[in-house]
């Protein structure tokens, strides 16, 4: 990506004293409103890739289902899954995409025993966390609940619990059921065959309203993230109605043609505009890319604070809600998971797995305080996806905790590396890639100790 940003170009200063001949904006300002507007499309250009992978492309590899249907899969996330970037393997997932163009959708749920943890994260094209159903959130207890897009007006129907409305028209559903262990997967499977979305209309037993047609889905390819950024966030911005708070940033993006509906095709641009242009896509990746390793406060090596929320968190800083993105697209709240991550071990020098070998040990009855469970996953530093092993471990939780050995004074210690550290050590082996390590603890439901910064993080320890 960083040669292909190169290859578009950096303002020269020739091209800097170049202006535009109907009036608009001068190449200087072209640039900042490109960076502005590429920072802003950028986790909206991810959650297109996957709302076209899951629901759209069924030749993608990660197809799921149609809008509206729910798609469970009993099973944690592998390699193979590659529509979304550290993705958890601690939780089964079903997955909705929601068209809530011709009317909202009625999410109902189980009653979910107590003791085990299940959320439904629910997502506008934003990436705003718009709510939560679930264990935290709602309880455990058995309900229905309705998701509305911005053109629907009304009082709660009966019979449905609370109403989450969306700024947009297409939204996600992120259902994620707690596995205890290997031999409870059934026991998820009944819980994720109680998962049940139905259009208003028919949990109403109404007629349906007309449909709205099917849109023309750009294909998504690689080039969404670089020079055609701005023709898939065209295509976007029909579905998201402009709320009073981005008023002002529409408008000027739509100095350069950044707006619903119209056309922007990068090559078609004059030169002085292609250069202009260009350079606010590298300048915003970068800044993006910067954002992302100063989220959070540093604590032992690993950064740790809250980088998910909905619009009044964000509260217009649109580079944190892209760094979130960058770091991990459709993150939880802090309240219901807390991330620390790192690339770095705790003297600060880059984890990898070619060069040396690590050690996490969590001090006797110290494990991350959380109300539901903790993991700490493994991807691989260059992509950010789970990472092929001899022993299919992609991370180590709380629940695996009855089958790791603990040292003799009770701290318990995983091995970090890419070779087995012995079968006597193996139990606690989280296998590493060939290469760059990228870590990420995950604390389900955190403890207010976790939230307010009194507990740390135990340090990844370089031991060769």
């Amino acid at each position: 990506m960083k040669r292909l940003f190169l290859a578009l170009g950096i303002i020269t200063v020739a091209a800097g004293c170049a202006g535009h001949k109907n009036g608009g904006p001068g190449v200087f300002e072209t640039k900042d409103i490109a960076e502005s507007a590429y920072i802003y499309a950028f986790p909206m250009l991810g959650n297109y890739k996957a709302l076209y992978q899951f629901s759209v492309d069924k030749q993608s590899g990660q197809y799921k289902a149609p809008f509206n249907q729910i798609a469970s899969e009993a099973r944690v996330f592998t390699p193979k899954d590659t529509a979304i970037v550290t993705p958890n393997s601690d939780t089964p997932y079903s997955l909705l995409e929601m068209d809530l163009r011709a009317e909202p959708l009625v999410l109902c749920v189980p009653e979910v025993e107590k003791g085990r943890y299940y959320s439904v994260q629910l997502i506008d094209m934003y990436t705003f966390n718009v709510g939560y159903i679930g264990s935290r959130a709602t309880g455990n207890g058995a309900g229905c609940y309705m998701v509305s897009g911005p053109g629907w007006k009304g009082a709660t129907p009966a019979g449905v619990a609370k109403v989450f409305p969306l700024e947009t028209e297409f939204g996600m559903a992120i259902y994620r059921t707690q596995l205890l262990n290997p031999a409870d997967l059934d026991n998820v499977k009944k819980i994720q065959a109680g998962y049940t979305a139905q259009p208003l209309s028919q949990f109403l037993g109404q007629p349906a309203p007309v449909g709205a047609p099917d849109p023309k889905w750009p294909a998504f390819k690689d080039d969404a993230f670089k020079s055609d950024a701005f023709a898939y966030l065209n295509f976007l911005l029909q579905f998201c109605p402009t709320v009073p708070a981005e008023t002002h940033v529409r408008q000027r993006f739509a100095e350069i043609d950044v707006a619903p509906g119209r056309r922007f095709d990068f090559e078609q641009l004059p030169l002085e505009d292609k250069v202009a242009v260009g350079g606010g896509i590298k300048d915003a990746f970068e800044k993006i890319q910067q954002k992302r390793e100063t989220i959070g406060k540093e604590v032992n090596g690993w950064r740790v604070g809250s980088a998910f929320g909905d619009r009044a968190f964000y509260d217009g800083d649109y580079t944190l809600r892209a760094a979130a993105a960058l770091a991990g697209i459709f993150g939880n709240d802090a309240v219901e998971a807390l991330y620390p991550m790192t690339r770095t071990d705790n003297k600060g020098d880059t984890l990898d797995g070619s060069k040396h070998r690590y050690a996490i040990t969590f001090p006797a009855g110290q494990y991350p305080p959380v109300n539901a469970f903790w993991s700490v996953t493994m991807y691989d530093g260059k992509t950010q996806l789970l990472i092929d092993n001899p022993i299919n471990r992609y991370l180590i939780n709380s629940p695996m905790l009855p089958g790791l050995k603990k040292n003799r004074d009770g701290s318990l210690t995983i091995y970090v590396q890419k070779d087995s550290p012995g079968k006597d050590k193996e139990a606690n082996w989280l296998p590493a890639p060939d290469g760059p390590i990228y870590l990420v603890m995950r604390l389900y439901w955190p403890k207010a100790a976790a939230l307010d910064g009194e507990w740390k993080p135990a340090p990844v320890v370089r031991v060769d």
